[in-house]
């Protein structure tokens, strides 16, 4: 079981975000992962930098921890191309400390260069394809290639590292699972669904199964709901919903109805190590290796304190 530290990258700027990320290599977790946007979920949150710039400084920053992302979509916002290239630079910088974590998109950030967010059948056949360019680009050489939505020409990434990162696919269905073991090294989901891991393993998927896990630390649980409901409650909508507003004041709109109580129900709340190790029991039971704490509360350095002389010492005795 590894464990990770979300960088939420829509609530915070850049250079707090490496700051972050070095704490959380001191407070002992495994890995941090972040999310490549252009938008926040909301307003509130106020920030989205760019994803790349952060993790190469981070890589600068840190010496042992992994680094991923949570998820990349290389097929509109980016040709799949300059992902394939990203990613391997990022390899490269952090000595191979880097997993690709990928997925089909959100219209939220992909609608920006003005194209039409297509359908989800049709992102997941673009994945498809944007995977096997990724994949052609890091064998070496110059290559072609004519899909039915992507194309490539005469094109070769220079600098790879000795060995590939680790592509970890997004998965909200048995669809997406089966594209994250054909064409994958692992998977990635935002909730701990067994169905999920099954699909993925029935389907001949191995390798690391990363699952977000929702807490938001506080001095007590309704501070910590409070403080999930200001920044967060865009995340109680759904996948359907989550994947398809275009803006931040769509989603405002989305969540207006949510309350403290939802995110009671939807988040770990308040200060109970016994709670936070129930919530990473439950994503190992559910076959998931790799669990990242996205913590949503008002004081991160405090979470990262109780993770450090509370939290990890429990979890690695129990789980």
């Amino acid at each position: 079981m590894q464990l990770g530290f979300k960088l939420a990258a829509e609530a915070f700027g850049p250079k707090e975000l490496v700051r972050q990320a070095v704490r959380a290599e001191s407070a002992g977790f495994d890995f941090v992962e972040m999310s490549d946007h252009f938008h926040p979920w909301l307003d509130e949150q106020g920030h989205s930098p760019f994803a790349w710039t952060v993790l190469g400084t981070i890589a600068a920053s840190t010496t042992d921890i992994g680094l991923a992302t949570g998820v990349t979509c290389p097929i509109i916002r980016y040709h799949p191309a300059i992902i394939a290239q990203a990613a391997a630079t990022t390899a490269l910088v952090s000595d191979g400390r880097f997993t690709l974590g990928i997925g089909s998109g959100e219209r939220l950030n992909e609608h920006v260069v003005g194209h039409e967010f297509p359908p989800v059948l049709i992102r997941q056949r673009m994945l498809r394809e944007a995977l096997e360019i990724i994949r052609l680009l890091w064998r070496g050489g110059y290559h072609n290639y004519y899909g039915e939505f992507l194309e490539l020409s005469d094109a070769r990434v220079f600098d790879l590292p000795e060995t590939p990162p680790v592509i970890a696919v997004a998965a909200g269905g048995p669809s997406a699972a089966a594209i994250a073991a054909e064409l994958g090294d692992g998977l990635f989901a935002t909730e701990p669904d067994p169905e999920l891991v099954r699909t993925f393993h029935d389907k001949g998927g191995s390798g690391p199964r990363y699952v977000e896990v929702g807490v938001a630390f506080a001095e007590d649980d309704r501070a910590g709901a409070e403080a999930a409901l200001s920044t967060n409650r865009w995340s109680t909508g759904g996948w359907k919903v989550m994947s398809e507003l275009p803006n931040p004041a769509n989603f405002a709109a989305a969540s207006s109805t949510v309350r403290v109580d939802d995110m009671l129900e939807s988040f770990v709340c308040g200060n109970d190590p016994k709670r936070y190790v129930e919530a990473v029991r439950k994503a190992a039971d559910a076959g998931f290796d790799h669990v990242v704490l996205m913590n949503a509360g008002p004081d991160m350095d405090a979470f990262l304190d109780f993770y450090s002389s509370e939290l990890a010492p429990l979890l690695r005795a129990e789980i």
